[in-house]
């Protein structure tokens, strides 16, 4: 069997699934890698063979994230080629291959230095982008494919086609948000492009942003304001306030778009100011009895 053509038609059944773009990009080059490196039959690769790989990953000093995504990618290949081409029997890469993983508590900004920031974030654009991170807890390839669209300022929501996973949501904005939001659309130029944030310059000028586009802005301002902080620490940010604030793990899910309860629930290990309450709260109840 050519592992080529396989690969190939993997690849068409990953679009008919409506896998994402990034994902589907990811799992080729996996796939390349693996395909350039073993040397023989798909049909033929054994769990030895497998394991061989992992040891000549770990030789190249790969972090475990990235030897278990590409772990991921062969053994989605091999259920691709056992279920629907019938070409194998069995999948040679089991389930308990893969490598622990550290588990990091979220990292998130306290109020002050979420102020700090914004006071570095002078363009109209800029402050939207991240409000939206901070408030709406939007993931950054969420932000980057926003449209016009998808925004109802009077309803105060944002509608999310198409998330991680390629599930759709709706967020609801706060004031500052809404603020932030109606002072970029009232400078945005009216253009055909119905992206809802733009390149302000270059060649790319009156183009959607991209993804990166974005991370470099944050970069930027994390630089200037001498604060570390990402995309993804904005979303955490909003999870955790929403939590000492007394909303339900459930309600958060559902605006951060988890589809797993157990990934919002690690917000609680860094939610202090909440516990922080509920035990002085307690206390206060036992020392009075």
């Amino acid at each position: 069997m050519d592992i080529t053509d396989s690969i190939i038609n993997y690849r068409r059944f990953l679009k008919r699934k409506n896998c994402a773009k990034g994902t589907i990009k990811n799992y080729m080059n996996s796939l390349k890698n693996f395909a350039i490196w073993i040397d023989l039959p798909i049909e033929e690769v054994t769990n030895q063979n497998i394991q061989a790989y992992i040891d000549s990953l770990l030789d190249k000093r790969l972090r475990p994230k990235t030897i278990n995504n590409n772990l991921d990618s062969i053994r989605g290949f091999y259920n691709y080629l056992q279920n629907e081409e019938k070409a194998v029997n069995s999948n040679p890469v089991k389930k308990g291959y893969c490598l622990r993983l550290s588990r990091p508590l979220p990292k998130h900004l306290r109020d002050e230095q979420a102020q700090e920031i914004f006071k570095f974030i002078k363009s109209i654009r800029d402050r939207a982008i991240f409000r939206l991170m901070l408030r709406c807890g939007l993931r950054v390839e969420e932000v980057a494919d926003l449209t016009l669209s998808a925004i109802d300022l009077k309803r105060g929501q944002i509608l999310i086609f198409k998330g991680k996973g390629s599930k759709g949501r709706i967020v609801y904005f706060s004031k500052d948000t809404y603020d932030a939001l109606i002072a970029y659309i009232k400078a945005r130029k009216s253009l055909r492009t119905q992206g809802l944030f733009l390149v302000e310059k270059g060649t790319c000028k009156g183009k959607g942003i991209s993804v990166r586009g974005i991370q470099k802005r944050i970069e930027y301002y994390s630089k200037k304001s001498r604060i570390k902080v990402s995309c993804h620490h904005l979303r955490h940010t909003m999870a955790t306030q929403l939590l000492n604030a007394g909303a339900d793990l459930e309600i958060i899910q559902d605006l951060l778009g988890h589809s797993k309860i157990t990934t919002t629930q690690r917000y609680c290990k860094v939610s202090n100011l909440r516990v922080q309450r509920e035990y002085h709260k307690a206390m206060e109840y036992v020392l009075q009895r």
